[in-house]
C-alpha cells in the first residue's frame, strides 16, 4: 500500500452510511411515539453527522493490524462496530457540552441549547433551560445505549464480540470517571500538571484512540499481550491528540473549530496547557490568567490571556510534548509491525492517522 492508497473520506462515508441505517431502524421503532420522539431522533442524526471519525478509524484499522483488512461481511461487521464508537463519542459530547455550558458544537447550537430554543420558540410552560438540560441528558443516555447495541449486533460471532464488549465496558467507565475528574478540578479551580494529565488521559486519550484500537483488535481475536502492545502506540498518541485539542481550545480559529475564540478559557478548563502556564508565568500574569478562567471574556481579554500563555512558553512546551508523544507512539507502531507481525498495510494507515490526529487544525 502506498501512502496515497488509503483515502480517509471513504471510511468516513461508510461509517456515516452505517449510522444513517442504524438511526433509520431506531426511527421505525420510535415512530409510534410521535413528534417528540421524532425531534429527539432529528437531534441524534445531527450530532452523529460529520467529524473526523478518528475513533471509528482506529477501531477499523486496529482490527486490520491484527487480522488484515476485513472483506465482505466481515468488513461490514467491523464498520458497524467502529460506528458504535461514534455513537459513544456523540453521547459524550452531548453531556460534555451541557456540563461545560457550551453554546455551540461544530458550528451549530449545542444539544441543550437547541432544545432550549425550541421550548422557548413554542411558548411551552416551565423553564426552557431545564428542558434543554433534560433533553441533552436523555439524548446522551440514548446514544450511549445505542452504542452498546450497535457493537453487540455488529455481525461478528460472540467469541469476538464478547471480548470487545469487555473493552467497551472499561472504556465507558474510564470516560465517565474522567469526566467527573474534569468537573471536579474545575470546581476546585486548580489542577497541577500531573492532575491535568490524569484528567486528559481518562476523559479523552484512552477513549479516543487506545480503547478503539483495543476494541478493533479484540474483534480480530487479539490476546491480552497484543492489547498491551497496542497501548504503547495508542495511549501516547491519544495524549498527543488531546493536547492538540487543548491548544485548539485556546488558539484555534473559530472558523475551523466551530467554537468561539478561546472557548476553553471562557469555560475555565484546567488543562495541561493552563497548568503549565500558571507554573511558568510571572506571578502577576499567572494571577491574571487564573482570575480570568471561567469568566465572560471579551475578545481583548482572550487575546490578553493567550499572550500570557504564549509568552511564558507553555504553548511551546505543549507542542514539544505532542511531538515527543507522537514519536513514541510511531516507534511503538513500528515495533509492532517488525517484531509482532502486525499487518504492514494497516500499520501504514495507522501512521497516517497518527499524523492526522496530532497535526489537525480543528
Amino acid at each position: 500500500m502506498t501512502e496515497s492508497a488509503w483515502d480517509p473520506t471513504v471510511l468516513r462515508a461508510e461509517v456515516q452510511a452505517t449510522l444513517d441505517t442504524f438511526l433509520a431502524e431506531q426511527a421505525a421503532r420510535l415512530g409510534p411515539l410521535g413528534d417528540d420522539a421524532a425531534r429527539l431522533l432529528d437531534e441524534a442524526r445531527a450530532v452523529v453527522s460529520g467529524g473526523k471519525r478518528f475513533r471509528a478509524a482506529f477501531c477499523f484499522w486496529g482490527y486490520a493490524a491484527i487480522a488484515g483488512a476485513p472483506t465482505g461481511e466481515d468488513a461490514e461487521a467491523v464498520r458497524r462496530a467502529a460506528a458504535s464508537l461514534e455513537l459513544l463519542h456523540a453521547s459524550a459530547l452531548a453531556h460534555d457540552d451541557l456540563m461545560d455550558a457550551s453554546d455551540t458544537r461544530r458550528g451549530r447550537p449545542a444539544t441543550h441549547r437547541g432544545f432550549e430554543s425550541g421550548h422557548r420558540a413554542d411558548g411551552w410552560r416551565g423553564d426552557p433551560q431545564q428542558y434543554g438540560a433534560a433533553a441533552a441528558i436523555l439524548l446522551g443516555d440514548l446514544l450511549l445505549s445505542w452504542a452498546d447495541e450497535l457493537l453487540r449486533r455488529c455481525g461478528l460471532g460472540w467469541d469476538r464480540v464478547g471480548p470487545a464488549l469487555d473493552v467497551f465496558d472499561l472504556c465507558r467507565t474510564e470516560v465517565i470517571a474522567g469526566q467527573f475528574l474534569d468537573i471536579s478540578v474545575q470546581a476546585r479551580a486548580r489542577a497541577a500538571v500531573d492532575q491535568a494529565m490524569t484528567v486528559l488521559r481518562y476523559k479523552s486519550a484512552k477513549y479516543s484512540i487506545e480503547r478503539p484500537l483495543h476494541i478493533g483488535a479484540a474483534l480480530a481475536g487479539a490476546d491480552a499481550v497484543t492489547l498491551d502492545r497496542l497501548t504503547a502506540f495508542g495511549l501516547p498518541l491519544g495524549e498527543a491528540f488531546q493536547l492538540r485539542d487543548d491548544l485548539l481550545g485556546v488558539f484555534g480559529d473559530p472558523a475551523t473549530t466551530g467554537k468561539p475564540a478561546g472557548d476553553d478559557l471562557v469555560e475555565g478548563k484546567r488543562t495541561v496547557l493552563v497548568a503549565l502556564a500558571l507554573d511558568a508565568a510571572p506571578a502577576a500574569d499567572a494571577a491574571r490568567l487564573d482570575a480570568g478562567l471561567g469568566t465572560s471574556l471579551s475578545e481583548s481579554d482572550v487575546a490578553d490571556l493567550r499572550t500570557i500563555i504564549d509568552g511564558c512558553g507553555a504553548r511551546e512546551q505543549v507542542e514539544a510534548m505532542i511531538t515527543d508523544l507522537g514519536t513514541r507512539a510511531v516507534e511503538a507502531l513500528h515495533r509492532g509491525r517488525d517484531e509482532s507481525g502486525w499487518d504492514p498495510g494497516a500499520c501504514q494507515v495507522l501512521e497516517q492517522l497518527a499524523a492526522a490526529a496530532t497535526r489537525r487544525a480543528h
